[in-house]
């Protein structure tokens, strides 16, 4: 009996996750259009350990350790990609482009949008939830320069912290 208890939380937890994720898109339906594109973007390319290869390289020797759907938080709102943990590096790409203007030639340019941080930058990892709804957790990455990052509305909260957390202690 407790075991099924037990099964019924995590998947409880899960399918809140889940619910929480979309739910911080703008729209539902943009949000389900960018996730089906993502899916066609990762068997296009081969998987996403691919897609970072393209996107931000890799160095010989290092390894991706986990790639998870999740949001960059943003002054403008949050921003829906893929968070890229490896054993050098920790890097964001949106999974749609943003629209900007460009300062040089005042044009509107769609480009995505892309953090990286060589682990060897950061300064801290801490975890981090909503004090009204426990299961919402982030992540806040702070780097040397005291940037700091946040991520949230991971469907696999614990594995991305976890691997983050051995990013790092992997480039002590």
């Amino acid at each position: 009996m407790e075991h099924k208890k037990a099964t019924n939380r995590k998947n409880g937890n899960f399918a809140f996750r889940v619910h929480e994720h979309i739910k911080l898109g703008h729209k539902l339906s943009e949000t389900l259009k960018g996730k089906l594109s993502l899916g066609a973007k990762i068997i296009q390319e081969g998987g996403r350990r691919n897609i970072f290869k393209n996107i931000f390289g890799m160095q010989e020797g290092e390894k991706v350790l986990k790639a998870s759907q999740c949001y960059l938080h943003t002054t403008a709102g949050p921003i829906a990609g893929i968070l890229y943990i490896s054993t050098e590096k920790v890097a964001f790409c949106s999974e749609r482009p943003i629209t900007f203007s460009s300062a040089a030639t005042g044009e509107w340019r769609k480009v995505p949008y892309k953090v990286l941080i060589p682990v060897g930058k950061i300064k801290e990892v801490n975890e981090g939830q909503n004090v009204d709804q426990e299961e919402q957790k982030y992540i806040e990455i702070v780097t040397q320069e005291d940037s700091e990052f946040w991520f949230m509305g991971f469907l696999k909260y614990e594995k991305a912290f976890r691997n983050l957390e051995k990013a790092i202690s992997v480039s002590i």
